[in-house]
């Protein structure tokens, strides 16, 4: 009787291990993350063998893990080897959900050429961050549905535009507008043909507007959204992909006036962006937008949200409501089960806390506070 009472529940098989009365939390999820881009400097983005960047993002990705982030979504870069790497257990880290190559305009966020290679004819090859899966570059219909069918696929789970200027990008003024209505549209049904969906890298009202119009279903960035715009975000169930842009000692450095300018604009915009979203109920998900180097500051970067709202409601928008964003995939998500909550059925991704997630968010800081990280029910790190 004993065993076959055993053989009904196998919970009465498994091991057992005391937390002491500890926290224990759904394992965390960045929904927007560059894997192949964190650990690395831009110049060696941009020059580097590929091989080495590769090295150094399976590196990454273990210390990923550690930070207690289970599950990111990649939102530009060429990520599908380290995630197939990291599913095969040849390298440890988090689950990815990749997006492929920025699908970029000619001069928009993700044109990453010098002005001296201009001008570019359909004989010429592809330049390096093309040829590497960083970037896709597409300026009409055409060739929008061609770069959006390349990264399908090759397996993307959502597909990455940039529809709008950017802070560190070179050419692009913060306040531009990056692919026509039609074009937006053609990714978005080219996506949705495969049953999944488009987020787009945009800051402005204008950008943000021109998106939902489109079909774009998650938003990044749009910190300089007025009420109207998260009005309409809200309206169309849109989500928004707010990251903690605060010009803080975290932030990017930059030596030029208009990059120093813009970086500005967005770090004021930061605070109204998390009060516009609350005030308007629009669903929205933590992210942290780390690249060249600054990976370390990751899991920082969600102790800051305490600033604006409780630390439950941060951690819950790291893990319960950033697994609704992912599960936008569909049948393209690359793995089965919900994410971000501890539930029957669930993927099995928990971290043990050293620390009171109710009241305060510091914890975060320190990886030693994680005294247990389990993703997909096999341990990762256990100090209990």
């Amino acid at each position: 009787a004993a065993q076959a009472d055993a053989m009904a529940d196998p919970a009465q098989e498994a091991e057992r291990i005391d937390c002491g009365g500890r926290t224990v939390i759904p394992g965390l999820i960045d929904a927007h993350w560059h894997a192949t881009l964190a650990a690395i400097s831009q110049i060696a983005a941009m020059t580097q063998d590929a091989g080495f960047l590769h090295l150094m993002a399976g590196r990454e990705a273990g210390a990923t893990l550690q930070r207690g982030f289970t599950t990111v979504r990649d939102v530009g870069g060429p990520a599908f080897g380290l995630k197939a790497a990291i599913d095969r257990g040849v390298v440890a880290g988090p689950r990815i959900f990749p997006s492929g190559a920025i699908i970029s305009q000619t001069s928009g966020h993700g044109d990453f050429r010098f002005a001296n290679v201009l001008p570019m004819m359909p004989s010429d090859p592809p330049d390096y961050a093309s040829r590497q899966g960083m970037t896709a570059l597409a300026d009409g219909v055409p060739e929008v549905l061609r770069r959006t069918r390349e990264q399908l696929m090759r397996g993307a789970s959502q597909i990455k535009i940039a529809a709008g200027g950017g802070v560190a990008s070179q050419y692009d003024p913060l306040d531009s507008v990056q692919f026509t209505e039609a074009e937006i549209r053609a990714a978005v049904q080219a996506a949705a043909d495969w049953q999944t969906y488009v987020c787009a890298h945009v800051y402005t009202p204008q950008g943000i507007q021109r998106c939902i119009a489109g079909g774009v279903r998650s938003i990044e960035h749009g910190q300089l959204a007025d009420e109207d715009t998260v009005k309409m975000m809200r309206d169309h169930g849109t989500w928004w992909s707010i990251q903690p842009f605060l010009g803080d000692g975290d932030a990017n450095k930059y030596t030029d006036p208009d990059a120093i300018a813009a970086q500005k604009r967005v770090a004021q915009g930061t605070e109204r962006a998390f009060e516009l979203a609350r005030k308007h109920k629009v669903n929205w998900a933590f992210g942290t937008d780390i690249l060249y180097s600054g990976a370390a500051s990751q899991a920082r970067q969600l102790a800051k949200l305490a600033r604006f709202m409780s630390p439950l409601e941060a951690l819950h928008r790291a893990t319960g409501a950033a697994g609704r964003l992912l599960a936008m995939s569909g049948p393209r998500a690359p793995y089965n089960g919900r994410l971000g909550v501890i539930a029957p059925g669930a993927l099995a991704d928990l971290l043990v806390v050293e620390g009171r997630p109710e009241t305060e968010l510091s914890w975060l800081e320190s990886s030693d506070n994680l005294r247990l990280i389990m993703k997909g029910g096999q341990l990762a790190k256990n100090t209990l």
